[in-house]
């Protein structure tokens, strides 16, 4: 298995009301001469998620990075509103802004760097 310390993330940069399917990005990929899609997992606007090359495989989507990273790409990227936990949390206290005590959760609660350096 092969040594893998970063996740990177592409969107499709393509808006609401356009699909593209995981034959369309194959496809797309194959245009522009890689052997299938270069990405590891696709996710759909619905939430589904396709394995589209297997981990094991060397990913073609971040040039000097694929050796040892795995490639995430979304549907959409135009037009959508990223939200997190805390955009979703309650305004207990009426001021408009969420305060760090009516988060739903602090997270991640670790450092994600320390976490996954292997330092410890």
């Amino acid at each position: 298995m092969r040594k893998i310390d970063l996740i990177v993330i592409h969107c499709s940069a393509t808006r609401a009301d356009h699909s593209l399917t995981p034959d369309d990005l194959d496809l797309q990929h194959r245009r522009r001469g890689f052997n299938g899609t270069g990405y590891h997992y696709y996710i759909r606007k619905d939430g589904m998620v396709h394995l589209t090359r297997p981990i094991e495989r060397i990913g073609a989507h971040a040039r000097r990075w694929n050796a040892h990273s795995i490639g995430i790409y979304y549907e959409g990227g135009l037009d959508c509103r990223v939200c997190g936990h805390r955009d979703l949390s309650p305004n207990r206290n009426g001021n408009g802004e969420i305060e760090p005590e009516e988060w739903i959760k602090t997270c991640p609660c670790f450092e994600v760097k320390d976490e996954f350096s292997g330092k410890k």
